[in-house]
């Protein structure tokens, strides 16, 4: 069986949500939504997780993840940390986050010694999800002078909440399902029956066609990405200087580069779940809600630990 890590971005603050949504229980039984991603990846076939989380959070983190897993699956810390930047650049004074997705994956330098998946913590993307990428992941390909690497893409409509907007990665695939763009729209809403984005806080809004394939920050990648992170990291600290206080290194960021470089090729992997997500405080129950369906409908067992 082929060693297959899950990496798990736990480590921002939830500024919409108002508070660390990470560990905020969504079960009646504490259960939040990390639990199961962990408990899907591991029936997928995955053997180990890293937690990427801060300093600061470390103590009540580890706290919320005792006990629950380490009987089933390898468990690792990575830190991500705001002073971990390369030689000849300092964190410039009135930084306080982390560095972006891309730097919070780089944290596990040296630890990652196959192929991985990297998720965010505190969504839900549903079994299905994690089988997908679990199984292209470990199939055996031909040799390309490409990286493979591939994601989930979920349907926008399944990516939604009713509270407000959200960001999602816009994708475009070929006649084979790889991808060959991604587009951040930061600001995503319903507007009665539609769904559409605005660049201009609210000046004007445009249509995003129900159907579309949307990035959820799920992906499948081999060891190279890790270099790649590394090496690009400069010169992306480099390009930014005139935003150095608010930049960030978005790991689709550098998946579209490598694209765009033909240094890489992602698979797409379309699924029909439905995502759940605590992006605003208002968003909690209806989490709760279908959590519990899942349960009682036998999707997962009333104790998943």
């Amino acid at each position: 069986m082929k060693n297959v890590t899950l990496v798990v971005m736990a480590a921002g603050m939830g500024s919409r949500y108002g508070g660390l949504k990470q560990i905020d229980p969504v079960g009646d039984k504490g259960e939040i939504i990390i639990d199961y991603s962990v408990f899907d990846a591991i029936e997928a076939g995955f053997n180990r997780v890293i937690f990427v989380i801060k300093h600061e959070i470390e103590e009540d983190f580890k706290r919320i993840m005792q006990g629950k897993f380490e009987d089933r699956v390898r468990v690792d810390y990575a830190y991500q940390d705001i002073h971990n930047v390369p030689e000849g650049f300092t964190v410039p004074e009135g930084r306080v986050k982390p560095w972006g997705t891309g730097h919070a994956v780089l944290a596990c330098e040296g630890m990652i010694d196959g192929p991985f998946a990297v998720i965010n913590a505190d969504d839900y993307y549903g079994k299905e999800t994690f089988t997908l990428i679990y199984d292209e992941l470990t199939k055996e390909k031909e040799p390309s002078d490409q990286y493979d690497f591939c994601m989930v893409g979920f349907k926008i409509e399944n990516t939604l909440t009713e509270n407000g907007s959200v960001a999602r990665g816009v994708c475009e695939t070929d006649s084979e399902g790889y991808l060959t763009t991604i587009t951040e729209r930061t600001k995503i809403a319903k507007r009665g029956s539609e769904i559409m984005f605005t660049e201009d806080d609210g000046e004007t809004w445009e249509p995003i066609p129900h159907g579309s394939t949307v990035s959820m920050n799920c992906w499948g990648f081999s060891m190279d990405m890790m270099k790649e992170l590394k090496e690009r990291f400069s010169g992306f600290l480099e390009k930014s200087k005139d935003n150095i206080l608010k930049c960030e290194y978005f790991l689709p960021f550098v998946v579209d580069d490598l694209l765009k470089e033909g240094k890489a090729r992602v698979k797409v992997l379309d699924t029909k779940e439905k995502w759940y997500g605590v992006t605003y405080r208002a968003d909690k129950q209806a989490v709760c809600d279908a959590l519990q369906a899942k349960r009682d409908a036998g999707i997962y067992p009333q104790h998943l630990y």
